[in-house]
């Protein structure tokens, strides 16, 4: 199923006249991808017309090659390698685990305080891209730790129950399956909100309307690795936005960034 984006909120996000970059030397760049922007051209999506990867391209002047990939409704840290050679040894790090990601994730319910949750994901794959794919290949290991950082209760009464609850969580995917952490959450009955393929879409609409915000609620917010050509340690972070952090204030949490840095 594609992903349902509301292309009006995003609108000004997508003409922006330049993508923000969050740290560039002579190997890599990395930008703050706005959430509804593809990486790349797809001929799932013929009619886009802008992608992160030409956008940044033609904002430095120069050829970028991605090194990993963020789902379209994702925002957050996005990195690039400026030739092929960098883009080989970048691969070389996430083959030795020496990168870490870090996710948060606005998800329904009160999710617990800590949990590993090892459980292997089949390929999702897509009718028309994936035709002639091996339609049987086995589940592939998965692996995210999570960890609760917020609990929010609105005394709005939802259905059955007297009230409607949030969690704010951090999110470390140990592997890279495809909507790894959205499935996993689900899995866990805390489906992020805005995830209208792994979600709840009464939960969804519910939060559109009274925080009149339609995104996936899911940030990428950290991209830490050892330089490959360097070996000093690297951790590039995303801002989460003034738009997201007023519905946090509207929830009884911190509206400054700095509350959600990463600790440690």
């Amino acid at each position: 199923m594609s992903e349902v984006i509301n292309t009006d909120e995003i609108q000004e996000a997508l003409t922006a006249p330049e993508l923000t970059i969050l740290y560039q030397d002579e190997y890599y760049v990395a930008i703050d991808k706005p959430t509804g922007l593809l990486v790349h051209r797809s001929f799932l999506d013929k009619h886009e017309t802008q992608f992160a990867m030409q956008m940044l391209r033609d904002q430095i002047g120069q050829h970028v090659y991605p090194v990993h990939r963020l789902d379209r409704p994702t925002s957050g840290v996005l990195l690039f390698a400026l030739c092929s050679a960098s883009a080989r040894k970048m691969n070389e790090v996430f083959i030795a685990h020496q990168i870490q990601k870090r996710y948060l994730a606005l998800v329904r319910g009160f999710a617990p305080e800590q949990r590993l949750l090892d459980k292997p994901l089949k390929e999702q794959l897509d009718k028309i891209a994936d035709k002639y794919a091996n339609q049987d290949k086995p589940a592939q290991s998965a692996v995210t730790d999570f960890k609760c950082l917020k609990q929010a209760s609105l005394a709005i009464p939802f259905g059955k129950y007297p009230s409607i609850r949030y969690s704010l969580v951090e999110c470390f995917p140990r592997t890279g399956r495809k909507h790894q952490i959205r499935r996993h959450l689900n899995h866990l009955t805390h489906p992020i909100i805005g995830d209208v393929n792994h979600g709840d879409n009464r939960h969804n609409h519910f939060f559109r309307d009274h925080f009149k915000l339609r995104r996936l609620m899911l940030f990428a917010t950290n991209f830490s690795f050892k330089h490959p050509y360097t070996n000093v340690q690297i951790n590039i972070e995303a801002r989460l936005g003034e738009e997201v952090l007023s519905i946090f204030k509207q929830l009884g949490w911190s509206d400054s960034e700095e509350a959600y840095h990463q600790k440690g």
